[in-house]
């Protein structure tokens, strides 16, 4: 089942209307500071429970179940890309006060790529029986990468779309203050700004493909597809300047998305079997479960590591995997 077109144009006006807000509110490009973040990180989780509890009232029990079983999936699933943004960032040194605006235009794309490969993964899912069994395959390989190789092997020097970009387009190597194009000896080039956005966009499209195949696991309805990622990717920004500092707090949250990605897989491949769809209310249950149980994980490791090194006389430091 999916939505009526009001129903796609009234969350799509209010996506837009906040997305607008939110560049207003950051059109100085200041630096985003930790009480800041929290405070828009609680406007986006509230924006996307808000939607879930519509849906709710809307639609009944099950398409919200579907819709918070997606949106906490791909909450999860954001935490690698927090920490590929840090590490763009660092790699291409970008200034603190235009971070916000990479990020505000990466997050705009990130939606319309996922829209593509929604409408795509659901029509494909529908038409081709194959399709769930690959996808599931693909899923459960993936899970099994994150857990082995642990954070994403990102290099944007070798990054295929960013090195094409260059060859292409003309570029000036540095920063001109905000602006993603500057006019110099009578050329139009590319700042060193927008050549981190490419870098972030292209990355993200390796992460969309994961993210969208995990959602289409739980439920292959376009409208809580669409709307359980972007009221995830929206968040992605503020999660950022939340977390950025924080990740190595959560080392083993990656385990956690491991083996929620390997469970996604699973449930598309049984979906093609006799066995059917998994219920909706198994799926969430095992969303929630398996978040919970990886952070408290990686709390109690850090707080044993931090007890281990004060006894040892170290300088207190979080406990990775």
């Amino acid at each position: 089942m999916s939505a009526p077109v009001w129903a796609w144009a009234a969350v799509s006006g209010v996506i837009a209307v906040m997305l607008a807000v939110d560049m207003l509110s950051h059109r100085d490009n200041h630096v985003i500071e930790l009480r800041e973040a929290l405070v828009w990180s609680a406007v986006w989780i509230g924006a996307g429970v808000l939607f879930g509890v519509f849906v709710w009232l809307w639609r009944g029990g099950d398409p919200a179940v579907a819709y918070f079983s997606g949106y906490l999936l791909e909450k999860a699933l954001s935490v690698d890309n927090v920490f590929v943004f840090a590490l763009l960032f660092g790699y291409f040194r970008v200034p603190a006060g235009y971070q916000h605006k990479v990020l505000f235009w990466g997050v705009v794309g990130a939606l319309l790529f996922r829209l593509v490969f929604i409408v795509a993964g659901a029509q494909l899912l529908q038409r081709l029986a194959w399709a769930g069994v690959v996808l599931g395959a693909f899923l459960i390989w993936t899970g099994w990468r994150l857990a082995v190789r642990g954070k994403p092997d990102v290099d944007p020097g070798r990054n295929v779309v960013v090195r094409l970009f260059r060859r292409v387009v003309p570029t000036d190597p540095a920063y001109h203050g905000d602006r993603f194009t500057v006019r110099t000896a009578g050329r139009r080039r590319a700042t060193l700004l927008l050549v981190a956005l490419v870098a972030i966009e292209a990355t993200d499209v390796v992460f969309a493909i994961d993210s969208v195949a995990a959602i289409l696991a739980i439920t292959t309805d376009t409208f809580l597809v669409w709307t359980a990622n972007a009221f995830a990717v929206l968040g992605l920004r503020s999660l950022y300047f939340c977390l950025a500092g924080l990740l190595r707090h959560f080392g083993y949250l990656r385990y956690g998305v491991a083996l929620l990605l390997g469970f996604a897989g699973l449930k598309l491949i049984l979906a093609e079997t006799p066995v059917g769809k998994l219920p909706i209310w198994l799926t969430f249950a095992v969303v929630v479960l398996t978040l919970a149980v990886s952070i408290v994980w990686s709390v109690l490791s850090g707080r044993r590591g931090r007890r281990r090194a004060s006894r040892a006389g170290q300088p207190p430091g979080g406990a990775q995997p």
